[in-house]
């Protein structure tokens, strides 16, 4: 709740520049717009964060404070409907600090646009503050990135998520706290570091966000051989999630299939169904037995 607390890259350097203790509090800026666009999903703003520190040791940082009480003050201390805002006007109204107790031990997070078109999380580094606009996974491991990338983590979003002017509004406690999860498999880490590395290496080459990427993989008149390198990852990552489930018997024949998002390079609708089926099952089966995942 102010925007305020925002800088320009320039602004931050400079800053940074003048006094390199101020590291303790600029940091990029991440949202959901330059994860989606930016071909190094890079934050293309820095922030002002003050953590939960009281006012007088956030003084301390005289430059940075004072951009904060001429930007931010003013505008928190008309605020009606929170006593919180207006008294602790240099602090977030909301600092999550439960998420960064929790990825503090982390180097890397999964993160996705909590409303887009493409679903698809990406590995990108701590040390940075996260919009509210985005979900935020406390892991690194390369196999919950397969996972999270996969077809059948899709099915399941789009089957209990909403959408917003056609895009899916990706919420949390409706998705993936409701997805029963498999036993992570090497064949999933193996297929979540390919994903990571050739997704990676197209776009910087490209010069294209995941957006524009994931309409090229979804369109079938594009047959590049690098879009085809990452459709062929994205087999390997559908094979790995199903085979961790131990649905052996399902076909994953992948093709460019017709559903209600647009043409999609996926599986067929009738394996689809079948996934969201069975995930039913076990979720239903996990909450009959005290399991976490369970439909609310």
């Amino acid at each position: 709740m102010g925007k305020g607390f925002l800088l320009s890259p320039e602004q931050a350097e400079d800053l940074l520049q003048r006094n390199p203790r101020n590291k303790d509090v600029l940091f990029p800026y991440l949202n959901g717009e330059d994860l989606n666009s930016r071909p190094d999903c890079s934050a293309s703003r820095w922030v002002i964060n003050f953590h939960d520190w009281p006012e007088e040791r956030a003084r301390e940082y005289s430059e940075v404070f004072a951009i904060v009480e001429r930007n931010v003050k003013p505008e928190r201390l008309k605020v009606k409907h929170s006593k919180n805002a207006r008294e602790k006007w240099w602090l977030y109204e909301r600092s999550r600090p439960e998420l960064y107790s929790k990825i503090s031990g982390l180097d890397r997070v999964l993160v996705v646009a909590l409303v887009s078109r493409t679903v698809m999380p990406v590995s990108v580094p701590t040390g940075q503050v996260f919009s509210h606009m985005l979900g935020v996974f406390a892991a690194s491991d390369p196999a919950y990135l397969a996972l999270l990338n996969s077809n059948i983590h899709y099915s399941w979003a789009i089957t209990r998520g909403s959408s917003l002017k056609g895009d899916l509004r990706y919420t949390p406690s409706d998705i993936y706290e409701t997805l029963p999860l498999p036993t992570c498999s090497s064949a999933m880490a193996t297929a979540g570091i390919n994903l990571d590395q050739v997704r990676r290496s197209i776009m910087l080459r490209r010069g294209v966000g995941l957006t524009t990427l994931y309409r090229l993989v979804h369109d079938l008149n594009v047959i590049d051989s690098d879009i085809q390198d990452l459709r062929a990852v994205h087999v390997e990552i559908d094979r790995a999630v199903l085979r961790a489930y131990e649905w052996h018997d399902l076909n994953v024949h992948h093709d460019f299939v017709a559903t209600r998002q647009g043409t999609r390079f996926s599986l067929p609708q009738s394996v689809r169904t079948e996934v969201i089926d069975r995930l039913l099952e076990l979720n239903h089966a996990q909450r009959a037995g005290g399991g976490e995942s369970m439909l609310f």
